[in-house]
């Protein structure tokens, strides 16, 4: 028996054709066929799309059955290779038709509530595959989407039963509403001159809370700086801590080299003297020498490297903790505005969590640089606290979409955000700490500086596996007389 991919479809000239394959390959219907064994041979993409199965999965087997149903049935294309054209109607209880157009064809249309989300209404059809002789090798169905014109359907008849009952009630209310409508009229309008009247109350009230909420906003950020404050000298100690190490080592190695060149120079009279030569040996070989050239330049590199990341560590508080009331728009690093962040609130996160990086190509953008550092910082240090007593992880990814927008990204593997309180968390003094352990603004600070930058902020979540937040920011900081010139 010739396979199914071998076989042609029929045209005027026996030698010419389009092969099965090809055809399945360019077809735009949800298609698929199978042998007389009843073996899917063709999958096109299109039935992929519809109905969710892959190619990979399907070809090979006899389980094209599940794509519809939840137990084994036959399908149109499985009763016709069988012949068994009088169990069509048992299966399909009606719902099927000859094909007026195609030879030993069937079509029917039926509800199959196992597609998609809420089932899919379908329109199939069925026929058999003939090689040259005429012999059936295999079968061939086709699959169209008719949901929409079903629902069209019920819509439409749905809609024809309940208009005159909907005619009748609305003319019922209409009729009521207008026997009310000067006295609602009348009540408006002292409504409106109430709501004027409280419409400048609170337009003052609010000039006040936006004074006050600068003034927190500050003092947020003033004592955030001081709780870090104690880690950042914590974090001085320790490279002070092994120079101070190294130098007293250092000072021991070079003790005992002063002895040794005491010795030499003691020697130089007597340097033919056995005994002296092998006094001087035996110091040599006692101090081991050989170590102490080799060590103290590695004592020295240490000390260097400690000094240096004291200097950085201060210059990192410095800027941060810069005045930043006066900033200008320039083009900043991200990346190297992040490293700096993370190095100052190292002491607040590197007892709670790992802190990996996964910096993708990012452009410098024109931004507040000193603002977005301070994002970072809110974002990093409320993912240290939601990790909970044991070690957790902090993630911080960086990429770009195209030459006009950025993402920073901060993932933590933490207790997640109770759904009750997501809509709420970049409000100002919303906190889901313990009383003392928050303000509340960090991330309505956040926010609003994001915002100021023309991004957003997304939120991805989930109780007892952590949270991520996304920083979405624009390269370029848009001119704000052409803002002004694009407001209707």
């Amino acid at each position: 028996m010739p396979l199914l991919q071998d076989i042609r479809l029929p045209s005027e000239d026996p030698h010419a054709g389009i092969a099965v394959s090809e055809f399945f390959d360019v077809h735009p219907v949800a298609t698929f066929a199978i042998n007389t064994a009843h073996v899917i041979t063709h999958w096109n993409k299109a039935c992929e799309h519809l109905l969710g199965w892959s190619k990979a999965e399907m070809v090979g087997t006899t389980n094209h059955w599940q794509a519809f149903y939840t137990r084994q049935r036959p399908l149109l294309a499985d009763l016709i290779i069988s012949g068994a054209e009088e169990e069509i109607g048992v299966y399909y209880q009606g719902k099927h038709i000859r094909s007026p157009l195609i030879e030993g064809g069937f079509e029917a249309e039926d509800f199959f509530p196992n597609i998609g989300a809420r089932g899919h209404w379908l329109h199939f059809t069925a026929a058999p595959l003939r090689d040259q002789d005429g012999q059936v090798v295999g079968a061939i169905e086709t699959l169209r989407d008719v949901t929409e014109r079903r629902v069209a359907e019920n819509a439409l008849r749905q809609a024809h039963d309940n208009l005159e009952h909907l005619v009748a009630k609305r003319t019922a209310q209409l009729a009521e509403v207008n026997a009310r409508l000067e006295h609602d009229i009348e009540q408006r309008e002292r409504a409106d001159a109430e709501l004027r009247r409280r419409n400048l109350e609170l337009t003052e009230l609010n000039e006040q809370l936006s004074m006050t909420q600068q003034q927190l906003v500050q003092a947020d950020k003033l004592a955030s700086i001081g709780q870090l404050a104690a880690g950042v000298a914590h974090e001085i100690n320790n490279p002070i801590g092994y120079i101070f190490s190294n130098v007293g080592t250092l000072q021991n190695y070079l003790d005992l080299l002063f002895g040794m060149l005491a010795a030499y120079e003691e020697a130089e009279p007597a340097i033919g003297d056995p005994l002296v030569a092998q006094r001087l040996r035996a110091m040599r070989e006692q101090i081991d020498l050989g170590f102490l050239l080799e060590d103290i330049p590695s004592l020295m590199a240490e000390s260097k490297e400690g000094i240096v990341r004291v200097r950085h560590i201060v210059q990192d508080l410095k800027d941060f903790s810069r005045v930043d009331a006066n900033q200008e728009w320039v083009w900043a690093n991200i990346h190297r505005g992040i490293d700096s962040t993370l190095n100052i609130v190292s002491n607040e996160v590197k007892y709670k969590a790992d802190v990996f990086k996964e910096y993708g190509e990012l452009p410098d953008i024109e931004c507040l640089p000193l603002q977005i550092n301070q994002v970072v910082m809110n974002l990093v240090v409320n993912a240290a606290h939601a990790i909970g007593p044991e070690r957790g992880s902090i993630t911080i990814r960086t990429g770009c979409v195209d030459a006009d927008m950025i993402w920073i990204e901060v993932q933590d593997s933490g207790s997640g955000i109770a759904p009750e309180a997501l809509s709420r968390i970049f409000d100002p003094f919303f906190t889901t700490k313990a009383v003392g352990k928050g303000t509340g603004l960090g991330l309505s600070l956040a926010y609003g500086i994001v915002q100021k930058h023309r991004g957003r902020i997304e939120v991805d979540t989930q109780l007892g596996q952590g949270t991520r937040f996304r920083v979405w920011l624009p390269t370029h900081h848009p001119d704000p007389d052409t803002e002004q010139e694009g407001q209707p």
